[in-house]
């Protein structure tokens, strides 16, 4: 996986593993690979994974189990869709209101092309 958005790699890593998770690729009471592994396969820094599973754990998506791994949290699957619900109103929803207005788009065009 290549990292090109201008948002900080750790968030992304965040997503990715947010997308596994509503994508059923990561269920809940599973493990995830280790940081090692992690920043192997994505070619990052290891210090990056540890940022990322510090705000996936803080947001309990996931869990520690000291001496053992990371695991998906039984609740992950729902916490990781809420949140992206609300960045999608909050962030996303607003800023495709404010391009809809400025190209004068109807809702025929939306439509067609959302469906």
């Amino acid at each position: 996986m290549k990292f090109t958005e201008p948002r900080p790699v750790f968030m992304q890593i965040v997503d990715y593993i947010g997308e596994k998770i509503i994508r059923g690729e990561l269920k809940a009471g599973e493990m995830i690979p280790s940081v090692r592994e992690m920043a192997v396969r994505l070619e990052v820094n290891p210090n990056t994974v540890v940022r990322a599973y510090e705000r996936l754990t803080m947001s309990e998506i996931i869990l520690n189990k000291r001496g053992v791994g990371y695991f998906v949290a039984p609740t992950a699957l729902r916490r990781v869709k809420n949140q992206r619900k609300k960045a999608f109103f909050e962030e996303m929803l607003p800023q495709m209101k404010k391009e809809v207005e400025l190209l004068e788009l109807t809702q025929e065009e939306i439509i067609e092309k959302l469906f």
